[in-house]
């Protein structure tokens, strides 16, 4: 899991060992302390091709719904990204 408030975050940290023996799919969780340098890395990583995001579907902010719906049923292998188009009506 990446990203999520902090009771999302809090369930998931309590549940996933707990899902990992009951469950068919391994959970685990970890936290990651975020500095500049890194930033700097996977920026550098991301611009020269190295490191690649997977993105599986593209939904428009009205098709929230659909997207989550996608997402519940599993299939999903890569990214489901929410997209908001900008409104030039300024």
């Amino acid at each position: 899991m990446a990203g999520g408030g902090g009771m999302q975050m809090l369930q998931t940290m309590l549940l996933a060992p707990f899902l990992s023996l009951t469950g068919s799919k391994k959970m685990c969780s970890f936290m990651a302390k975020i500095n500049h340098d890194d930033l700097v890395v996977l920026k550098d990583l991301l611009a020269t091709g190295k490191v690649v995001p997977v993105i599986d579907r593209r939904y428009p902010l009205r098709e929230t719904a659909e997207a989550l719906r996608y997402l519940e049923e599993g299939h999903a292998r890569g990214k489901v990204v929410i997209t908001v188009e900008q409104s030039n009506d300024d």
